[in-house]
């Protein structure tokens, strides 16, 4: 089996290198600038001296060095280096997960869950400011502001962080900040490709260390549910040429039975209670589309009223937006069109509200309104499938189908 690129492995470890830092020495941001300067190293070294290796202890290393530096630069923190410095360096093996702590840490209680969320996602899940903001609907300087604001505020607080897996505040927080990075994976926000296997990949790898160590949370198995539900459908989704092959045109054959599988044994596991959370409806959702050999068969009034429990349980206007989607499959497409007229104010800066009205007027039988929404919609998104797939049908619906 090849080694990964420097690149890929330098995306794995950085958070490690970081969980290890902060719990040790406490300070998140100098371990932050630290942890840049020893990736920077290793980037412009390695291909050219050779992978050390220990990769992981040599990024430690050279980063606990970085941070010696900053502090014998200020001599309140001498005698804080003399004790802490001193430390071995662990090996490269350890039975924590470093990324799975860490995002426990920067999801500390006396943080606003959304500047929480939005650190953690920009500090250790490898995301861009823009790319949280799109998540939740912001402009990109009004989400760069909230995460300065997060990270201060973490700067301020007292050390240690006590274990949050027992903190539900906390523990809901690092769920929010699995599903985005789950979510921005699965679909990127921008840029050439439809998807980014390696963010969504890393979210179920830690979303099931997370089952490991809470293995009786109906919502963490209901996270990992609907992440395999979803994933599964991952090489189907685009063809031959990276473009988009949307949900109904999907050939379900090539499907991964055995995710799904899983993924609803894990939703199972979690019914006995009910479907009370969030992730558990969408993983029941996600099961529902699963299970359906032929979109035909999709059991749309379950679909809708899971989405009006969703709605009713966590407002939200994509929630309400994928809801007006199962309402046109109900009860038809002005019902659903209906139902957009009460997100279009919160959805104006996303291109889905325009993409879902055009797929709506298109089922409604109104070509001309759809082209002007797919075109609406083509315009507003940074990502190359989507706004190709979004011409296209603009295309084909103004050259009436030929």
């Amino acid at each position: 089996m090849s080694e990964p690129r420097t690149e890929d492995l330098l995306r794995e470890l950085a958070p490690q290198v970081l969980g290890v830092l902060v719990r040790r020495f406490g300070d998140f941001e100098l371990a932050e600038d630290a942890v840049q300067d020893a990736l920077l190293a290793a980037a412009t070294q390695w291909d050219t001296e050779g992978r050390p290796e220990n990769p992981r202890g040599w990024l430690i290393q050279v980063a606990q060095r970085r941070m010696a530096d900053a502090v014998r630069a200020e001599v309140a923190r001498r005698r804080r280096e003399n004790t802490v410095f001193a430390r071995e360096v662990p090996g490269a093996a350890t039975a924590r997960d470093d990324t799975l702590d860490l995002y426990f840490l920067c999801c500390h209680p006396d943080l606003p869950p959304a500047g929480a969320v939005a650190l953690t996602l920009r500090a250790v899940g490898g995301l861009r400011t823009g790319e949280i903001a799109a998540a939740f609907l912001v402009p990109e300087a009004t989400m760069g502001q909230r995460i300065s604001r997060a990270k201060q505020k973490l700067a301020s607080l007292p050390r240690p962080f006590a274990d949050g897996a027992s903190d539900p505040a906390r523990l809901g927080s690092v769920l929010r900040v699995l599903y985005v990075i789950f979510t921005e994976g699965h679909t990127s926000s921008a840029g050439e490709d439809l998807d980014r296997a390696d963010l969504s990949a890393e979210a179920i790898r830690l979303t099931r260390a997370l089952h490991t160590l809470l293995p009786h949370d109906t919502e963490v198995g209901g996270l990992l549910a609907l992440m395999l539900l979803t994933d599964a459908r991952r090489a189907a989704r685009s063809g031959p040429h990276g473009e988009l092959i949307p949900l109904p045109e999907q050939d379900r054959s090539r499907w991964d039975r055995a995710r799904i599988t899983e993924g609803l044994c894990l939703l199972t596991a979690t019914m006995p209670a009910g479907l009370t959370g969030p992730y558990q409806i969408q993983a029941a959702i996600a099961g529902l589309h699963a299970q359906a050999p032929r979109v035909e068969d999709t059991d749309w009034p379950s679909v809708l009223a899971l989405y009006t429990l969703l709605d009713r349980l966590t407002p939200n206007p994509m929630i309400t937006l994928n809801r007006a989607v199962a309402t046109a499959m109900v009860h038809g497409p002005a019902a659903g069109l209906t139902l957009t007229d009460t997100v279009a104010d919160a959805l104006a800066r996303s291109h889905r509200l325009a993409a879902v009205r055009g797929h709506l007027y298109e089922m409604a039988g109104d070509p001309s309104a759809a082209v002007t929404e797919y075109h609406r919609a083509a315009q507003q998104t940074a990502s190359t499938p989507e706004r190709d797939y979004l011409l296209l049908r603009a295309a084909h619906l103004h050259t009436g189908g030929r």
